[in-house]
């Protein structure tokens, strides 16, 4: 018996299931956010952890760049962080973004379902700038 592929979508979903129910409510709305930014965004389970990336067309890169990946969303005790893997390369006009890591990391941190909603369109802008770098 052959087991089918499950989609990432469904992995995605299945592990956001198993979170508590407040940030069950919180990631998947930071994911409809994020997924609703652009069309050439999708999610997959990365580093244990909800992860979107560019889908589109893109010139050659070296793996190792993350040049793909957009964001991961990583639970913490407190709050919820949006690591953006290449964020430094974003020129963040809405102080969405902290951090100033060696490696390029930029993160966005959300405590509740309210902060989501008042830094919906700052993390849509974000996006749409990271996605404005991408080497097509």
């Amino acid at each position: 018996m052959s087991r089918e592929k499950i989609a990432d979508q469904d992995l995605v979903t299945e592990l956001i299931k198993n979170l508590s129910p407040d940030f069950m409510e919180i990631i998947t709305s930071l994911r409809e956010v994020i997924l609703s930014a652009d069309e050439h965004i999708s999610e997959h389970v990365k580093w244990n952890s909800p992860a979107f990336y560019y889908n589109g067309p893109m010139q050659p890169f070296n793996p190792k760049e993350y040049s793909r990946d957009i964001a991961v969303i990583h639970v913490r005790k407190a709050n919820i962080l949006i690591v953006f893997p290449t964020g430094a390369k974003v020129e963040d006009t809405t102080g969405l973004l902290q951090g100033n890591y060696t490696d390029g990391r930029r993160i966005a941190t959300f405590k509740d379902l309210d902060d989501v909603h008042a830094k919906a369109e700052d993390l849509k802008k974000v996006i749409r700038q990271w996605l404005s770098l991408v080497n097509k």
